[in-house]
């Protein structure tokens, strides 16, 4: 059998943390449970995970500065957090410090075995993507750098290198709003889709050095990339 897969969890509910924790194991998976996000950060630079779960909020450091720690260090590692807040903005800032997904509590261990699954195989995927030329940019989707000409890199978070992925992929064809707000936020309910949103603004910003390059809203349907 192969050596289980690492994951961090990071949850100062004992009682929760330890079903989360018992429930993963069953999986061939190893948890490493921590109370607070000081002993969480701690634990990361230790142990090396392969994979982050992160309560939003927990004492000494919350869920989404222990990730912006953890991302000026990792760009790569797959983090989901926990969180009992719904709004939009909330679920915005996860996303934009660099989470990869979200879960809002109360929520079934089967849901975050499946989400923990497909985070861990789309990053297995995103090792052996390739490097894309958007008219005058460079997009290296598995560093997550987009270059003009050129200029010094600029990072991108997690989720823009993964719309900007999908927008590519799909150049000049309408990119579905539906079929990838479930492939990338988990559903397409209103809150998501504020998110994406928020996020296409962002991209458009990030490619507005050349002129030629526009990400289209087809009403109703989704966003088309051209060039």
């Amino acid at each position: 059998m192969a050596n289980p897969i690492k994951i961090v969890l990071a949850e100062d509910e004992p009682a929760l943390g330890q079903i989360i924790k018992e429930s993963l194991e069953t999986r061939n998976f190893k948890v490493l449970l921590c109370e607070n996000g000081d002993i969480a950060f701690k634990t990361y630079l230790a142990e090396s995970p392969e994979l982050l779960v992160l309560d939003v909020m927990m004492p000494k450091k919350d869920g989404f500065t222990l990730a912006k720690e953890i991302r000026a260090l990792d760009n790569a590692i797959p983090i989901i957090f926990l969180t009992a807040k719904s709004q939009t903005q909330d679920v915005v800032e996860g996303f934009t410090i660099g989470g990869n997904d979200y879960l809002k509590k109360p929520f079934s261990i089967e849901e975050l075995i499946v989400r923990v699954n497909n985070l861990l195989n789309r990053t297995k995927e995103q090792k052996h993507l390739d490097i894309f030329h958007i008219g005058n940019y460079t997009f290296h989707f598995p560093k997550q750098t987009l270059q003009f000409k050129n200029e010094k890199s600029i990072q991108l978070t997690h989720r823009e290198a993964q719309l900007l992925f999908h927008l590519q992929k799909n150049k000049n064809k309408v990119l579905d709003r539906s079929i990838i707000l479930n492939k990338l936020w988990g559903n397409d309910d209103f809150f998501n889709a504020r998110s994406m949103d928020v996020f296409i603004t962002k991209l458009r910003k990030k490619l507005k050095q050349d002129s030629n390059i526009q990400i289209i809203n087809v009403r109703g349907f989704g966003y088309k990339l051209i060039y």
